[in-house]
């Protein structure tokens, strides 16, 4: 039984899919907020001093 080339690409569509919504998108969405999380850090340290009266 062999697949048609349109139902292997709409199944490469479907795993391209799964891939950016499950591992892709949320692995980004973890590291773009761990970085500012860090920047803000970073700058509350070092640049704008200890906290004040």
């Amino acid at each position: 039984m062999e697949t048609s080339p349109k139902a292997a690409s709409k199944r490469q569509e479907r795993n391209t899919f799964l891939l950016l919504a499950v591992v892709l998108f949320p692995v980004v969405a973890v590291t773009f907020v761990a970085g500012y999380g860090f920047v803000v850090w970073f700058w509350q340290m070092f640049v704008s001093g200890p906290p004040g009266h």
